[in-house]
């Protein structure tokens, strides 16, 4: 009976829908589980905060409290000593958020409860002293899905530092929500520090290598780039055009034409790129769409000159550099046998 039902399409489409279903329902309860989780931990850092307990009852407050209520609820994990301090750390730190926004309250709330108690508590860890940047690592958690392992991955790459400073021309070539979004969307410098090349690399060599870790260059590029292509053709007029990389950006709505370069920032290079995004403009974008931006990554560039560079285009267009290539050492190549080599040893031991 069972073999003929799983024959038959809508038996089949059916059990599909059931088996989304549930797990669509296993993720909001697992989400409820997690708020509900957090809720309970910032009222008891609250009130561990304002009664003042750790100085009321003494050195030894924390390992008696957690002995009472692991002794009062043994099947419960999270009352050990170390969690009860990541406990009142975590409503000490976000707490004067509430107190300098009281207007963003819940919005607040929502996002410090949005992710796992155990990327919390990494970022107690790295940034108990400077609450805006692990609130900015919230955030980026939160809208992006991070795992523990890709959040410790970010932690540790300046990513705070380098996220919305590209030198761009979008305020005065963009309207103003459109102008903020899109500066928001940049990094200055890329870290790509996925990629290993050899020390002589070029501008192929180094797009090659980007595509091939395309699903890592993503995550660096950040929250809502969908990748469309690299080289990618565009018949204008009678010629042919090739954009370095095209992505479209599901946040800002708009399509993102990128032109790498391996040297230092030169003037020339945005006339190039704002032709590329005219085109991408008039043959890609669609109703509903924004306007395309253009996005330069030089190895290279002195801010000064390149804001100055940025004046005479209309086209919104953003200049940053890049970092972060593991390289080969100059003999590398030479260090490895060749197959000649592998098949000589070989025929020897035969």
């Amino acid at each position: 009976m069972s073999s003929l039902l799983n024959t038959d399409k809508e038996y089949f489409d059916w059990v599909k829908d059931i088996i989304i279903r549930y797990r669509r329902g296993q993720i909001k309860a697992a989400v409820k589980v997690n708020q509900e989780l957090l809720s309970f931990y910032w009222d008891l850092g609250r009130d561990i905060v304002e009664m003042k307990a750790d100085s009321k009852w003494g050195e030894g407050f924390y390992k008696n409290l957690s002995a009472d209520l692991c002794a009062k609820l043994p099947d419960v994990k999270g009352f050990s000593e170390t969690n009860l301090k990541y406990v009142r750390y975590f409503y000490s730190i976000y707490n004067q958020f509430f107190i300098i926004r009281p207007q963003l309250g819940d919005k607040l709330r929502k996002i410090l409860f949005s992710i796992p108690w155990g990327h919390h508590k990494v970022l107690l860890d790295k940034f108990k002293n400077n609450p805006e940047k692990a609130l900015f690592f919230i955030r980026k958690a939160q809208e992006q899905n991070w795992s523990r392992a890709v959040l410790l991955n970010f932690v540790d790459t300046d990513l705070y530092e380098r996220s919305g400073k590209a030198v761009s021309n979008f305020t005065e070539t963009l309207p103003a929500p459109q102008s903020d979004l899109a500066q928001e969307i940049t990094k200055d410098p890329y870290n790509f520090n996925f990629l290993t090349l050899d020390k002589k690399y070029n501008e192929k060599d180094l797009k090659d290598a980007l595509i091939s870790n395309v699903s890592k260059f993503l995550i660096e590029m950040g929250k809502g780039f969908a990748y469309m292509g690299s080289e990618y053709r565009l018949v204008v007029g009678e010629t042919e055009q090739f954009l370095d990389l095209l992505f479209y950006n599901a946040v800002a709505h708009c399509y993102v034409v990128v032109e790498v370069k391996t040297t230092k920032f030169e003037a020339s290079f945005l006339g190039q790129l704002s032709a590329y995004v005219s085109c991408a403009n008039h043959l890609l974008k669609r109703d509903g769409d924004n306007p395309t931006i253009g996005l330069l990554i030089c190895k290279s560039k002195d801010n000064v000159f390149a804001q100055y560079s940025l004046e005479g285009y209309n086209q919104p267009l953003g200049i940053s550099g890049f970092e972060g290539v593991n390289l080969l050492p100059e003999d590398y190549k030479h260090s490895l046998p060749s197959i000649e080599e592998i098949e000589n040893e070989l025929m020897e031991k035969d």
